[in-house]
């Protein structure tokens, strides 16, 4: 008979938790995106605010889902085995939130005046980032009920940072050969490095899911 891979036969309220965790993510990922929409569109205004309100809010309610999940797989010792993975899953992947919400509040501090030939560049790039953070979810959901699944969506993330990869460097050559002050240009690359970020990071999860599943199925 084959031996199940879920890690939470044991207990349904942990599942529950980790499944939440990661809708946090997701749904910062889908606000993230409208939010730098609305900031190339219409600049900074109540909308965008809202926006980064409302990934401010989720980004606490991951930490404390986070501490959460901790102490219950500490205090209730589950998942001998791959607690300790569990737990650098969890903690790296919360990076994510603070990527999406410290770059949202770089656009509320330092307002970058991006030209309409600029927009549409920055747009693809975000969407491309948000994809990329989509799939890791997915696979990190797989990671507990499914393991053998993740190399599937791991390489989808892989795809979606090298699309972003190229998508920032043709826009980052694109903005140096332009007539703006150098200042000017600087400033704008900085903000395309800040969004391809969160792909570059949602890839270094990636790589460590890997080889938590890897452990998982050996």
């Amino acid at each position: 008979m084959k031996t199940s891979l879920h890690l939470f036969r044991r207990t349904k309220e942990l599942e529950q938790k980790i499944d939440s965790f990661f809708d946090k993510i997701s749904e910062a990922a889908v606000i993230y995106r409208l939010a730098v929409r609305v900031y190339l569109k219409e600049g900074l205004n109540e909308d965008f605010q809202e926006r980064l309100d409302r990934v401010n809010a989720l980004e606490s309610d991951a930490d404390k889902l986070r501490r959460e999940i901790e102490q219950q797989l500490y205090s209730n010792t589950l998942i001998p085995d791959s607690r300790g993975d569990v737990l650098g899953l969890i903690e790296t992947a919360d990076q994510l939130l603070s990527q999406f919400e410290g770059s949202l509040w770089a656009f509320t501090i330092e307002q970058p005046d991006i030209p309409e030939e600029f927009r549409d560049g920055y747009k693809k790039l975000t969407g491309m980032v948000v994809k990329a953070v989509d799939e890791l979810g997915l696979g990190a959901r797989a990671f507990f009920r499914s393991p053998h699944d993740v190399p599937a969506y791991n390489h989808k993330v892989m795809l979606y940072e090298k699309e972003a990869d190229i998508i920032s460097t043709n826009l980052k050559k694109a903005i140096f050969a332009s007539d703006l002050e150098l200042a000017r240009k600087l400033h704008l690359r900085e903000f395309v490095e800040q969004i391809d970020g969160v792909a570059d990071m949602a890839e270094d999860v990636a790589d460590r899911l890997a080889i938590y599943a890897i452990k998982r199925l050996v």
